[in-house]
């Protein structure tokens, strides 16, 4: 079971999960503060934290999984803001989890949000995102902490899907030829929607990232291609794969 692209709008959308976007995209921000002339591949649903990179990136582009939908982005108000007010087509295709329609070696920086929580195959789902990302590109996984209040209420995306810990994570990264980096914790308060939980939520979650950091209700990890451990053997994924034009922009 997944949420749909269009829960996925609503809830962010909504105002809890528009105090959900601020709090991750502080950390991914945190993480990439520069991807001056980059290529940024965001997989899953992924674009409530693509906007700020429209500016300074060389192209974005926004892959979603069949299984939850797709719809378009950027709308014409964020359009508007990132390009000038000039038109900007959607940034948005449809694929399928582990087969992506980018040549080898294609992308910069990949962000997946809201993708491996629900994947059918991990592995290959990573197996994939590392044949696609140049030899010094960079992942940026964004999943349910397992030890997270978030994962008990199905209420919320984060409730939905396989959880993980730091160390489940990092093997899985290992496995699939991956360095983890880097690592952070985001969305630490409870998941509440009363107004005054809301309210606090910039206070409590600059103290809770100081003082409790392993409670956060996500997980933020980096991690970089391991390109001397061996090719991954892509052979059955090549024989199937077909290339699609996608919208960079």
């Amino acid at each position: 079971m997944r949420w749909e692209c269009v829960d996925l709008r609503n809830f962010y959308g909504a105002r809890r999960g528009k105090m959900v976007r601020r709090m991750i995209r502080r950390r991914v921000r945190a993480m990439w503060p520069n991807t001056k002339n980059m290529t940024i591949l965001g997989l899953g649903y992924a674009t409530p934290y693509l906007r700020n990179y429209m500016t300074d990136s060389n192209h974005v582009v926004a892959f979603m999984p069949g299984p939850q939908g797709a719809i378009p982005w950027p709308t014409l108000h964020s359009a508007a803001i990132n390009h000038g007010g000039r038109e900007t087509h959607s940034l948005v295709a449809l694929t399928e989890e582990d087969v992506l329609p980018l040549p080898d070696a294609s992308v910069d920086r990949l962000l997946m949000v809201h993708m491996l929580e629900h994947a059918s195959n991990g592995p290959a789902l990573l197996r994939e995102a590392w044949r696609v990302l140049k030899d010094d590109g960079k992942l940026l996984l964004v999943v349910p902490h397992r030890r997270s209040m978030w994962t008990r209420f199905d209420r919320t995306p984060f409730g939905i899907g396989h959880p993980y810990s730091y160390r489940e994570l990092g093997a899985l990264l290992r496995k699939t030829l991956f360095t983890p980096l880097r690592r952070e914790g985001a969305l630490f308060i409870p998941p509440f929607r009363s107004k005054l939980s809301l309210s606090l939520a910039t206070i409590w979650e600059n103290l809770a990232h100081k003082w409790f950091p392993k409670f956060s209700g996500v997980l933020v990890v980096e991690a970089g291609k391991e390109i001397y451990g061996g090719e991954l053997n892509m052979g059955t994924v090549r024989q199937r794969r077909a290339y699609a034009p996608v919208p960079l922009g």
